[in-house]
This record gives structure tokens, sequence and C-alpha cells, in this order.
């Protein structure tokens, strides 16, 4: 449980859909003020208000997080409106998944911009505030793509695992002050519920595919100070499939 005495602010990025936007509910409604920041205005925009509505405390920034001055003035209006900054929660990502012939340089980069470089420059332009806070802490979300592979998706795959080596990076650096973990999300529904199949679910040792909540779940826990002894860390939310041998029939 939170103190209920301190109201703590979250940056929350790629947030206005799927898993940044369970997180985003999730850390709202144990009593955190979120910023939801993300290029989807209209669908940000909507998210805020549903959680305004269910009495949470939220508002939307539109940031395109590939863009460095886009990132620094995200902080620019967090210091100007609230002085203070507790956690960052690094969701925002794309992907390319295309043969490495066809992939162009421009597409490559961009992937790595949105879904690392933007992790590294929110902690970068954040820590001056975060170390301000009695609980800081940053969450990455990477994937099992960082861990694992199939073909055609090198970029993705790159920049998730690039997450995680910042993650051990970053909690050296910042450290004591400020917590940097990491979560790697396996196969999550993020609305496809009526495209999976049985056999979708069944794979999964834990007998279903993940939801965000499962993800947004580990967040709160990972910023709370019941995990004050844990930071450098990556977490596997998986469903056990990554323990899984699988051989083709």
């Amino acid at each position: 449980m939170m103190n209920t005495t301190y109201k703590p602010v979250a940056i929350v990025t790629g947030a206005a859909q799927g898993i940044g936007k369970a997180i985003a509910y999730k850390l709202a409604q144990q009593g955190a003020t979120i910023i939801i920041a993300d290029i989807n205005e209209p669908v940000g925009n909507s998210t805020v208000n549903n959680m305004i509505a269910d009495g949470l405390s939220a508002l939307f920034y539109k940031v395109d997080v590939g863009l460095a001055d886009d990132i620094n003035a995200v902080f620019y209006m967090v210091k100007t409106k609230y002085q203070r900054l507790d956690w960052i929660i690094n969701n925002a990502g794309i992907s390319f998944f295309k043969p490495i012939d066809e992939m162009e340089i421009s597409e490559f980069d961009r992937v790595i911009d949105v879904n690392l470089r933007s992790a590294f420059l929110f902690a970068k332009y954040g820590a001056p505030l975060l170390r301000k806070s009695p609980n800081a802490a940053i969450v990455n979300i990477s994937s099992t793509r960082a861990i694992m592979s199939e073909p055609h998706n090198e970029a993705y795959s790159t920049a998730k695992a690039g997450l995680l080596g910042l993650t051990h990076a970053l909690a050296n650096s910042l450290g004591p002050t400020i917590r940097v973990n990491a979560i790697c999300p396996g196969w999550i529904d993020v609305g496809n519920a009526g495209l999976l199949q049985a056999k979708d679910h069944l794979q999964h040792p834990a007998g279903r595919v993940g939801i965000p909540e499962d993800i947004a779940n580990l967040t709160a826990f990972l910023v709370s100070r019941e995990s004050a002894f844990i930071t450098g860390q990556s977490f596997v939310v998986d469903g056990g499939m990554t323990k899984k041998m699988i051989y083709e029939e």
C-alpha cells in the first residue's frame, strides 16, 4: 500500500492504451498522479478523461518519445506544475517486423530511438527531479524478445535487449537514491481477445495468455516501498513460456 498522506507523481510513456494504460490506471488507483506521455492525442485524452471520471488524478501530455526536445519539454512541464517526480515508467514502443533486406535504416533507427534511446533520455532528464523523491523508481518495459527471438525482428529485439543493459547500468549510476528495474512481458492480450484460440492459452504453462494488468501489478510492486531492496533486475512475466521446451510435431 502507498502512503496515503503522500501523493506520488508518475510519468508513464505510451500510456494512451494497452499495457501503459493498465499501468497508469493501477498506479492512479493507488493514489498517484499520472502524466500520460504519448503521441496519440485523441486516445490519450480519452484515457485521461475516463480516469478523471473514475475519480483518478491524471493529465495527458503529447510527446514523441523519439525526440529529445519533446522529452525535455515533459520535464519542464512537470517541474513547473508539480515541482517533483517520483516514478518514470518507460513503456512506449513501436516495432517494424520486416526482413533485414527490406528494412530501411531509418526504420531501424526509429525503433531504437523510441524503444531504447527514449528510456535513457527520460532517466537523464528526469534524474534531477527523481533525486528529490523519498521513493524514486524507474521501471523499463522490455520484452521476452530481449532474450529470445524469431525471424525479422532485429530492430525490436535489439532495442528491448538494450533496455536490459540500460536498466542495470542506470541502477548503478543512479543508486541508491533511484531504483531501476525492468519487466519483460511475454504474450499480452491488448485487445485481440476475439482472435485468440484455445491453443494460444494452453501453450502457456500458466494456462492463459497474459493481460495488461499482469504487467501493471508487477510495476506497482516495483515502485512501492515493499521492493526497496530490488534494483538493477529484469523480471520475465510470460506465463512460463520462456521456460517451456517446444518441439515441432
